[in-house]
């Protein structure tokens, strides 16, 4: 609309201002008119084909005299929308050259150098003013697409490290829940299996139970406590070699046979290795007790100066679990999360004897 209003505007423009100011000229005043009509008309296409209707206009007005107020309009669109600077200078150089060598529908007697600096005043400033104004554009638009980048990036980002927190507090609700619990209906079975004839034994399975089921809720509060918004995650010490022991007399209180084995030198571990070891524990024996019932497993662990080794296998099952505990499948995917995490690597599959190993080692930063 802009450019419909300036064609109509500086054709009606050009042509009064050329009908009035009429001098000697090869074509009538009437002719001479309806040109610049004619070349304020095609600054329709301004925005479009700028070096078109530059090269046009320059040679309609050689030919025709019709050079008006709409040139100005020409050369700045010339300046702001071409895409060469160098096409922009050729094709000004050319109409400054045509200024110099022909004469003008009002031209008038008057010096050569006045002349020239009229002819470079009227070229050059609208084509300065153009080139100032597209290039404004190109970094106001470079700028916008630069914000609108890095706001897409933002969500990336964001949406990314939501998909990472889910994951890892869905890692944490598997480990509590699924690890704990499997272990506790394990005890409950034993429990209901001693009660009648060793109330002793049933009391201390009791007690097992209630620790573990304390245990979790304590680990429940920390995830818990991740989600609820404005609300800081609960201090959780890591977990020592104590901790494993302790997990590992849990397993055996629940009549599974375990031998542990420690090589090396204990020395403080930091707090993420020392939580995916008792982790990768955890989730080894929880599986043993799902899929292998009491069969005799074996615990490894290797302290290194700079790095900790874990190796769990237990042998075949003499037989099939009786507890029915449902498996869904991602304890062994979120071991592998938390241990490439760290830098580490874990390994797990079935032994060919029919038993089933889970191998991981873990590297320690350096002191």
């Amino acid at each position: 609309m802009l450019d419909v209003s300036l064609a109509a505007g500086f054709a009606v423009l050009d042509a009064a201002f050329l009908y009035l100011a009429y001098r000697h000229f090869w074509f009538p005043r009437e002719v001479v008119a309806a040109s610049g009509a004619v070349g304020a008309l095609a600054l329709v296409v301004r925005r479009r084909h700028p070096v078109g209707l530059a090269v046009f206009n320059v040679v309609f007005v050689a030919v025709t005299g019709g050079g008006g107020f709409a040139a100005l309009v020409v050369l700045y669109s010339l300046g702001a929308y071409a895409a060469s600077r160098r096409t922009v200078l050729a094709v000004a150089a050319f109409g400054y050259a045509v200024a110099l060598g022909l004469p003008g529908a009002t031209d008038q007697d008057s010096s050569f150098l006045a002349k020239s600096i009229f002819a470079l005043a009227f070229t050059v400033l609208p084509v300065v003013l153009g080139l100032y104004m597209g290039a404004r554009k190109q970094l106001v638009a470079s700028l916008q697409e630069r914000a609108a980048r890095l706001e897409r990036e933002q969500g990336l980002l964001t949406e990314r490290a939501r998909a990472e927190e889910r994951t890892r507090i869905a890692r944490e609700m598997h480990d509590v829940v699924a690890n704990r619990v499997s272990v506790m209906v394990v005890h409950a079975g034993a429990l209901k299996a001693t009660v009648a004839r060793d109330p002793a034994r049933a009391a201390e399975t009791a007690a097992v139970i209630g620790d573990m089921g304390r245990q979790a809720l304590e680990e429940l509060r920390q995830v818990i406590g991740v989600l609820r918004q404005g609300e800081e995650t609960l201090p959780a010490e890591a977990p020592t070699l104590a901790d494993v022991h302790e997990l590992i007399g849990q397993s055996r209180a629940a009549g599974l046979r375990v031998d542990v084995e420690v090589t090396g030198e204990e020395s403080p571990m930091p707090a993420a290795v020392g939580r995916t070891v008792y982790r990768i524990v955890q989730e080894a024996l929880t599986n043993v007790h799902k899929h292998a019932g009491d069969a005799d497993t074996r615990v490894g662990l290797g302290l290194l100066p700079g790095a900790v080794e874990i190796e769990i296998t237990n042998r075949p099952p003499a037989a099939a679990p009786r507890h029915g505990l449902p498996s869904g499948g991602n304890g062994l995917v979120g071991l592998r999360e938390r241990v490439t995490a760290l830098g580490g690597r874990l390994e797990a599959g079935p032994t060919p004897p029919g038993g089933y190993t889970v191998r991981a080692r873990l590297p320690l930063p350096a002191s």
